[in-house]
């Protein structure tokens, strides 16, 4: 299969890249290279701020109803593209394809649905005393996102940039470019003007670095490792830039001695596995009180157990590879060294069966983990569960909060005010109690290392908006 591209987005075109250097792209479940894209350069950069840059007056000065108009026509675009979009994801992530109609294209989608009518209903100037206080677009916006949901991440940043009056320059995870280019075709029929939204693809210590350096560029959104958000924070500061970051996530699994074991447990793996572990919001610490504990265990490893590896579009298969084999070797590495710190292995592990071929690691479940001990404290990014056991919610929300991220978590108690009060005191930017659903419309983003700043909703347009006040 060749899906090799040749070009950027920029100015409202299809634009050949500036050198002949390419990026290759590989199917996880296969290892062999399916595409090539574009390597940026910084020169590419320049050409995408600049056309950003020359568009942003006009875009910003754009009447709220016809900004949402524009998102309207890109939710409908994307909708007949669902399909497809579900297919590339399966093809260059590897994730199962039911997942991603589900969740890679399905997602996305609800969070620009919701932003076509946040974007009609801008927030209302205010009077404070004397003063008008306004709400004004940033400017040029940096996007740089990862590989783990390369729609919804790229989504949740563009959608509320537009909204807000904004221009965008993305630069896509090299590793799962294509389903931007599939975006790209969507934002060209839908007609935006030249030079707000532009795409250029390549590495980030190359593409990546000129976004978050160029003088041109207002602010950087960026999702991805602490590592690397330390770095573009360093970039940004340097031309006292703002930045909005999401970041690493050791989210806790808090499950109370009176809780639903048998869902709570179900629900914990489900979270932890989904993805094949590649999700920052991932509950991949599962702390059970103690009177609990051996059962959880046991049910732990019965349902990772169930969890059957395969091809994405094998309709059997409930779990996929993971990206590369660079991170493959880092997650079997957290493997090894959890073993080795005294946890237990009680299902998956490196002796488990695998296919003969793909970026795959079989579900593990590791009990007995030291809540100090390196697999309680990394993000593995891979279908790896700790359990630990705790002996009351004092030492519950402890153990939760020894972590130096604070992304999400959850809470399962049959009293609902027990969960909530265990809940208030987690130190995480997100906590789901008993299961409760997923809100598109509510603030996403973390405590301490996990980040700055918010997404989705009302909360992530602020994001990209600037306060003025007029005094009269």
């Amino acid at each position: 299969m060749d899906l090799a591209r040749t070009d950027f987005y920029l100015d409202g075109q299809w634009t050949a890249a500036g050198s002949g250097e390419t990026v290759a792209v590989r199917n996880p479940a296969t290892e062999q290279v399916i595409a090539t894209v574009p390597a940026g350069t910084a020169a590419d950069v320049d050409r995408a701020v600049a056309a950003a840059r020359a568009a942003f007056p006009g875009w910003a000065d754009t009447a709220p109803a016809d900004r949402a108009a524009r998102l309207d026509r890109l939710h409908a675009a994307l909708t007949a593209r669902a399909d497809e979009i579900a297919r590339t994801v399966a093809l260059e992530l590897g994730t199962p394809l039911k997942v991603a109609i589900r969740v890679q294209a399905g997602l996305p989608l609800t969070v620009l649905h919701s932003y076509v009518e946040l974007a009609a209903r801008p927030p209302a100037d205010e009077t404070v005393g004397n003063s008008l206080v306004v709400r004004e677009p940033v400017g040029v916006v940096g996007a740089i996102t990862p590989w783990n949901y390369p729609l919804h991440q790229v989504v949740a940043k563009l959608a509320p940039a537009l909204a807000a009056g904004c221009t965008v320059v993305l630069k896509p995870s090299e590793l799962t470019p294509l389903t931007a280019y599939l975006l790209f075709e969507a934002i060209h029929e839908a007609g935006f003007p030249p030079g707000v939204v532009n795409l250029v693809t390549g590495t980030g210590p190359v593409v990546g670095e000129a976004i978050a350096a160029h003088p041109d560029v207002d602010m950087v959104s960026f999702t991805g490792s602490t590592a690397t958000g330390r770095r573009i924070s360093h970039l940004a500061a340097d031309r006292i830039a703002r930045v909005a970051l999401e970041l690493g996530g050791k989210s806790a699994n808090v499950v109370q001695d009176d809780a639903d074991l048998a869902t709570a447990v179900k629900v914990g793996v489900g979270n932890a596995l989904l993805n094949s572990g590649q999700t920052c919001t991932a509950w991949t610490r599962l702390l059970v009180h103690r009177d609990r504990y051996d059962e959880a265990v046991t049910l732990a490893a019965k349902a990772a157990a169930g969890y059957r590896l395969g091809d994405p579009f094998d309709p059997a298969a409930r779990l996929g590879p993971l990206v590369s084999a660079a991170q493959r070797e880092r997650v079997t590495g957290h493997v090894a060294r959890g073993l080795a710190d005294g946890g237990r292995l009680v299902a998956g592990g490196p002796d488990a069966p695998l296919p003969e071929r793909g970026f795959f690691v079989a579900p593990t479940v590791i009990a007995d983990v030291d809540p100090d001990s390196a697999l309680a404290q990394e993000e593995v990014f891979g279908p790896v569960l700790a359990v630990i056991p705790f002996g009351d919610d004092d030492e519950a929300v402890a153990i939760a909060n020894n972590s130096r991220y604070g992304l999400a978590g959850a809470v399962w108690s049959a009293d609902d005010e027990r969960a909530l009060r265990v809940a208030r005191r987690l130190r995480t930017g997100a906590v789901d109690v008993n299961g409760a659903p997923f809100n598109p419309l509510a603030p996403f983003g973390g405590y301490k290392q996990s980040g700055l700043g918010r997404e989705l909703g009302r909360y992530g347009l602020d994001e990209f908006l600037q306060t003025k006040a007029i005094q009269r």
